[in-house]
């Protein structure tokens, strides 16, 4: 059950305003209660959720993530407010106000979720830094290589010159030569 729920979980976690939070309807459904009491919790116990805790919707991010994502359409249907979305430590409040067995085993899974996907985020981030500095090596090493490869080509092209130059030569000029060359 707990796999089948944490794979559920990573599907209602969405990145709005650059934040990872989760829906007031999809909280509702893992904690077995209405949307309605998620929301009078906050209404009850506002000392309890900051403005960085959760948030309302706007009009505009309602219909982008209407249009944007399927799961999010069957979260939102038949709604008279907007959405309001709760950040991972707004969460974690959620499950200490509604006090159930329920809303601890849930936002425990819940909290797991939101600190793998944070571990993951961070190995990649990882990978990306350590792919850019690779990048940067090659293009050193590449003009490097470059600038060798020119070197190289400029002494074969004096050395052309300089052979080319020896089979000009003229054979009468005065000097020793081997008897070999003699006429």
């Amino acid at each position: 059950m707990e796999m089948i729920l944490n794979e559920n979980i990573e599907t209602k976690i969405y990145e709005i305003r650059g934040m990872k939070v989760m829906l007031d309807s999809d909280l509702a459904k893992l904690y077995e209660v209405e949307t309605k009491r998620i929301n009078e919790a906050v209404k009850n116990n506002p000392e309890k959720f900051p403005f960085d805790f959760y948030f309302e919707l706007t009009n505009e991010e309602d219909k982008i993530l209407r249009s944007k994502f399927s799961t999010f359409k069957d979260s939102l249907n038949n709604r008279k407010y907007l959405p309001k979305v709760f950040t991972e430590q707004g969460v974690y409040m959620l499950a200490t106000v509604l006090k159930s067995d329920i809303a601890t085993t849930t936002t425990i899974m819940i909290m797991r979720t939101f600190t793998k996907m944070r571990e993951f985020a961070l190995t990649y981030s990882d990978i990306i830094k350590r792919l850019s500095e690779i990048e940067k090596t090659i293009k050193i090493d590449q003009q490097q290589m470059n600038y060798n490869t020119e070197r190289i080509d400029d002494a074969f092209a004096l050395l052309t010159e300089i052979l080319n130059d020896t089979k000009r030569t003229n054979k009468n000029l005065i000097g020793f030569r081997p008897k070999s060359e003699e006429l």
